[in-house]
């Protein structure tokens, strides 16, 4: 196929190779460093249940409460493939991608594909917010 026809097939092949990077991109990444959520609150201390967790989308990050009053804090972006984790409950911080299971005291891999723990970021309770220090 010529230009004066329309697209030829390595165009429609190249565009297709740029399209498929950026879906991948959109899958997951996006782990943002402590010095850039320093400061930030990240959730409320009456929405993490213990036992559980809350995942804050907007800045990739999973807040648990593995006792009574202990709050933690980690990257939402899964070790495996950078999925971004979709739930928390009995202890345990879920992937839906790939099925990898986290532990919410540690970040510690429960079940694989991933085979290294969430990141965790250091936060304190302030005024009923838990906040990255």
């Amino acid at each position: 196929m010529t230009d004066a026809e329309g697209i030829g097939r390595r165009t429609v092949l190249c565009g297709a190779g740029v399209v498929g990077a950026a879906a991948l991109a959109g899958c997951g990444g996006g782990e943002k460093s402590a010095e850039e959520l320093k400061g930030k609150e990240v959730a409320k201390a009456a929405d993490v249940p213990v036992g559980g967790g809350k995942i804050n989308a907007t800045e990739k990050i999973v807040v648990t409460q593995p006792a009574q009053g202990v709050f933690k804090a980690f990257t939402a972006v899964c070790t495996h493939q950078g999925c971004t984790v979709g739930g928390v409950s009995n202890g345990v911080i879920t992937c839906d991608c790939h099925g990898s299971e986290f532990a919410v005291a540690d970040g510690a891999v429960r079940r694989g594909p991933a085979d290294k723990p969430l990141k965790e970021y250091p936060v304190q309770v302030r005024g009923g917010g838990i906040v990255v220090t």
